[in-house]
């Protein structure tokens, strides 16, 4: 747990409760007044070579509210020597050298591997272009475990841009090692869940189905998680524009789920989620957006005091005085 790369890193679900109890735990302190300043004296470097609004923001928020400190760059790609030819190994290795922990999105999937492999410190997947996002699968986990009361025995339907959307790679497998979980993958045929997934929950023997049709299932879902259409990753406009509103979730389509579900969102969302229907209960994707806050101070925790394999950790233990025991 030196680096946090990939959702695999969860599969354990003692590590995973661990992680969500220690967001709930930080959560309650911050609306009580009582966080401390664990981290005081720490620094987090963010280099974002994509944009971001919600993870730089909430990473960069979690680390100030646990009282350390941020320095970085919101576009690497431009404000940083990347432009004057220098490599992402180099890079990391540099802001190793100024940083306690480094938050790192890139464009190319597996960039945060190659990252932790030559740095002194611990490295944060913030999203690989379409790889991983596992930061966000974690409070996806908090929020479905928060408003449900549960993360076993659930109907998951993930709706829209499955082939390069990192946030369902990452969410469907941690859901996939829990009990009586049952997915419905739901977009066009161009841009279906990646086959390598499929066969994973093929031996894994976990039930799913594919489909294009969202109102075939409308009425079985607990959990409608849906994505949006990522044009940053079409090479073709064309094919872009044939698929990019074939979905929208409006008043209609909520009225067949059924009372006790709920409708996540990673966000930003432009054509897929109508705003019609913010209002409603079910409606959880900005409440989803806040809890990345304490899902991020929690990791940030961990990796900077804590050994994650320890099984007598305190969750309080630097709580309130800010003092390191």
């Amino acid at each position: 747990m030196k680096h946090i790369i990939s959702a695999k890193q969860f599969k354990d679900t003692l590590i995973l409760d661990k992680v969500l109890d220690l967001a709930g735990h930080l959560e309650t302190s911050a609306e009580n007044g009582a966080l401390g300043e664990p981290l005081r004296g720490m620094v987090m470097a963010t280099l974002f070579y994509e944009p971001s609004t919600r993870t730089r923001l909430s990473f960069e928020s979690a680390m100030v509210k646990l009282g350390g400190s941020v320095i970085g760059t919101e576009s690497a790609g431009h404000f940083s020597s990347v432009v004057k030819g220098e490599s992402l190994r180099d890079t990391i290795k540099v802001v190793g050298g100024y940083a306690d922990v480094i938050v790192l999105r890139h464009f190319e999937e597996g960039s945060a591997y190659e990252a932790a492999s030559v740095s002194s410190v611990p490295v944060i997947n913030a999203g690989d272009g379409p790889g991983q996002h596992p930061t966000q699968a974690l409070l996806d986990m908090y929020t479905i475990k928060k408003e449900l009361g549960r993360l076993d025995d659930l109907k998951v339907a993930f709706v829209g841009d499955l082939m390069y959307g990192r946030t369902v790679h990452s969410l469907a497998y941690l859901l996939a090692q829990r009990k009586g979980v049952k997915f419905f993958f739901v977009s066009p045929e161009d841009i279906r869940m990646r086959r390598d997934f499929i066969t994973h929950l093929d031996g894994w023997g976990v039930p799913y189905l594919e489909l294009s049709n969202l109102m075939e299932i409308i009425r079985e879902v607990d959990v409608l998680y849906v994505t949006r259409i990522q044009k940053e990753r079409f090479r073709s406009m064309e094919d872009y524009e044939r698929i990019k509103d074939v979905y929208s979730i409006n008043k209609d389509v909520i009225s067949k789920m059924k009372e006790k579900s709920i409708i996540m969102h990673p966000l930003p969302r432009v054509n897929e989620l109508n705003e019609e229907i913010d209002d409603d209960n079910r409606a959880v994707y900005f409440k989803q957006a806040k809890n990345g806050l304490y899902v991020r101070m929690a990791l940030l925790t961990i990796l900077l005091k804590w050994e994650l394999d320890d099984r007598n950790y305190k969750i309080d233990k630097y709580m309130g005085s800010g003092e390191q025991e």
